[in-house]
């Protein structure tokens, strides 16, 4: 449905909350970022449709995203599109006494999916997972603190130590 209309479903996600849920769904488009008429564009399509088919039982609210820059991942070809990529994972159940992996995507095929985590290879099943999300690189996305020029500061000297005896306030302190 989304596909006729020039846009991917990359995932949907589920929250049940008080008296409903929220239905979110990702879209991407091929070659560019989603803007706002993307989301709007798909919330029109994707109201229609879940009005006409009514799959979904109760109140929910239908919320339509970008992936942003911390994406989920939904699949095992999700991963593959990340290889080197820093990701965190929550297992469905406790693997090797861990259910809660932070790591770089080593390799993926359809079956299975290996993560670096902490030096030591993991690997998981590809439906074993229940959420998946990139970590993004902050520094090389440009939006890690720099270095501010001339703050690198010599402290092969001692600070002075000395005591101000007289003088106005902005005159150099004298030392005893």
């Amino acid at each position: 449905m989304l596909a006729g209309i020039g846009l991917e479903c990359l995932g949907i996600e589920w929250a049940t909350h008080g008296h409903g849920g929220t239905l979110r769904v990702y879209i991407e488009v091929a070659g560019r970022e989603v803007d706002v008429d993307d989301c709007a564009t798909a919330s029109r399509e994707l109201s229609t449709w879940l009005d006409a088919e009514d799959p979904i039982a109760g109140q929910y609210t239908l919320e339509i995203s970008s992936p942003g820059i911390d994406r989920p991942l939904f699949t095992a070809a999700h991963f593959a599109r990340l290889l080197g990529a820093e990701v965190r994972v929550t297992l469905k159940l406790p693997q090797q006494g861990r259910r809660r992996l932070r790591g770089r995507v080593l390799t993926v095929d359809d079956e299975r999916i290996t993560v670096d985590v902490d030096t030591v290879p993991f690997t998981f099943a590809a439906d074993a997972f229940e959420s998946a999300r990139l970590i993004p690189d902050w520094v090389a996305l440009g939006y890690a603190p720099q270095p501010r020029q001339g703050a690198a500061r010599d402290n092969s000297k001692p600070a002075s130590r000395g005591k101000r005896t007289t003088g106005k306030p902005g005159t150099p302190p004298v030392s005893q």
